[in-house]
């Protein structure tokens, strides 16, 4: 198995065929992979890269690729949706303080988008390591708080 999970979190998730609009979405992020694990790059070094996502109730995060080890940590209660590349959509409720821990062995990455389905802003603050075993893929200086 190429993804690691280091703390095991129960969440629901079924395979069933996804809303056209997403699979199109999902299907253009394959022949234009996105590195942007998150909608702001907070902080930056030569060791690990700090993302934040705040979705408020019905917004979507778009698919992006996971490639290097990483985890994320969740700040506020919340209830959202994701679209996974294995082909599942998964519905999790979040706790605050919750956090989890991805490790990726070299080749592999994972796809995913994340949906608030939940009735209050949901946030997320992530921490990607920049010496995994897979290189880190570029991000636009747009997402860069400056």
């Amino acid at each position: 198995m190429a993804l690691t999970m280091l703390d095991k979190t129960p969440v629901a998730a079924t395979t069933s065929a996804w809303p056209a609009e997403i699979a199109a979405e999902f299907e253009r992020e394959t022949k234009s992979p996105n590195g942007c694990v998150g909608q702001r790059l907070l902080s930056e070094s030569d060791r690990v890269r700090v993302w934040e996502i705040k979705l408020k109730p019905g917004q979507r995060f778009g698919f992006h690729r996971h490639v290097l080890d990483y985890f994320w940590s969740v700040s506020t209660d919340g209830k959202a949706r994701a679209h996974v590349s294995d082909g599942t959509t998964v519905e999790h409720t979040y706790k605050a303080g919750e956090t989890r821990h991805e490790r990726h062995e070299q080749g592999h990455y994972k796809v995913h988008d994340l949906e608030n389905i939940g009735t209050s802003e949901l946030n997320f603050i992530t921490v990607e390591f920049l010496d995994s075993a897979n290189k880190p893929l570029p991000v636009p200086d747009s997402v860069r708080v400056k």
